[in-house]
């Protein structure tokens, strides 16, 4: 409600001086972004562990990077986690390390909350050939921090043109869910009891990115040289406080898309496109992240943004231009949302000026004086 005095008969004036009070009481909040951390390397995953703890990870696009996976410390160094020797893969050393046990292109690292970090590894460097051997989904104990499990995905589930992209954990610690935002989007779901995964909605309208749609970057289509645009599909990836429904979107698309876990658990893949249901337009958008209050967060990548929506209701929640492209983002125990900055923009793919290492940065969403 916004009132102003020069609109209101003078008879109110004494019941609005009594309303100021109320009125500053209730007036929503505004915000801003905070740095955390500055990297050498282009960051893509964050995550926060139960205890506080921050991963990062930097998956190998346009460099070949010396760090996959790292624990961010207080002090703003980066430790390689959980070890040098998982982080020890280099493109060059293909042919003489194994896939199966290294960090091959990892693309999002979250915690969940239980004292597990678990680690998606697309295993295709620069987004292109799938390394055999190398897509996995890694658990890894945060208390001894050890590889606690590896489960390998061979090429019924991560094919050549997929990239495994983000994972959600069911709040049971039964199932998985991770999108594939490659050449056919798809959702896996992974059975995280018996190892056993399956390519669900593989090629439905809801993964694929939307035709027609052409992501910008300060207003002008983000192409590359030769005239490819972003081509994402299903990427950003959501699950209900309660774990029975999974969001997700493509990209290149404006739609947000929802489904019960329970079908895509145990219904039969023909049938799910059929229980896929659309919940809005959230615009072109890369991560999403529903808080324990569930609020959903949506990196509006085209207006340098983070967006909120509650039901229906989407709305800008921050802007900021220094941020080039808001990709991840996390909470921490004490309610704190962080979220990385990309630049996908900026990289060499996009812009042949740029050099092979991008600088990015982690921020924190805080409200403003």
């Amino acid at each position: 409600m916004n009132l102003r005095a020069n609109f209101v008969p003078f008879a109110l004036a004494a019941l609005l001086a009594s309303m100021t009070v109320a009125q500053s009481a209730v007036a929503e909040p505004s915000y801003s972004l905070k740095k955390v951390a500055s990297f050498d390397h282009q960051v893509t995953g964050v995550t926060a562990s139960e205890s506080g703890r921050l991963f990062v990870n930097f998956p190998r696009w346009t460099e070949d990077s010396e760090v996959s996976v790292a624990e961010l410390l207080p002090n703003g160094d980066l430790k390689t986690y959980p070890d040098a020797n998982w982080n020890a893969w280099r493109n060059a050393k293909q042919d003489s390390l194994s896939a199966g046990d290294h960090w091959v292109c990892v693309q999002s690292v979250v915690a969940d909350k239980k004292g597990s970090l678990w680690v998606i590894d697309a295993g295709a460097p620069a987004q292109a050939q799938v390394v055999a051997g190398a897509p996995k989904l890694v658990k890894i104990d945060l208390a001894s921090n050890r590889v606690a499990k590896v489960y390998p995905f061979g090429l019924d589930v991560a094919p050549q043109g997929s990239y495994l992209n983000d994972v959600r954990l069911s709040p049971d610690g039964k199932f998985a869910y991770i999108t594939d935002s490659g050449t056919s989007g798809a959702i896996v779901v992974v059975n995280l009891e018996t190892g056993k995964a399956r390519r669900a909605l593989d090629g439905a309208s809801s993964t694929q990115f939307e035709k027609g749609v052409m992501v910008k970057a300060d207003g002008k289509p983000l192409q590359r040289p030769d005239g490819r645009g972003v081509q994402f599909s299903a990427d950003g990836i959501a699950l209900s406080p309660n774990g029975d429904t999974l969001y997700w979107q493509a990209v290149k698309g404006n739609t947000l898309y929802k489904i019960g876990t329970a079908d895509l658990q145990s219904a039969a893949l023909g049938e799910l496109p059929g229980k896929v249901q659309k919940v809005g337009e959230n615009g072109p958008a890369d991560g999403l992240l529903i808080d324990d209050k569930g609020t959903m967060y949506v990196s509006s990548v085209e207006d340098h943004a983070i967006k909120v929506r509650q039901g229906e209701d989407l709305k800008v929640l921050l802007q900021d231009k220094d941020m080039r492209w808001p990709d991840t983002f996390t909470q921490g125990p004490d309610g704190t949302v962080y979220v990385t900055d990309s630049r996908i923009p900026d990289m060499n793919f996009y812009d042949p000026k740029q050099g092979p290492a991008l600088k990015t940065t982690l921020y924190k969403i805080e409200v403003k004086d």
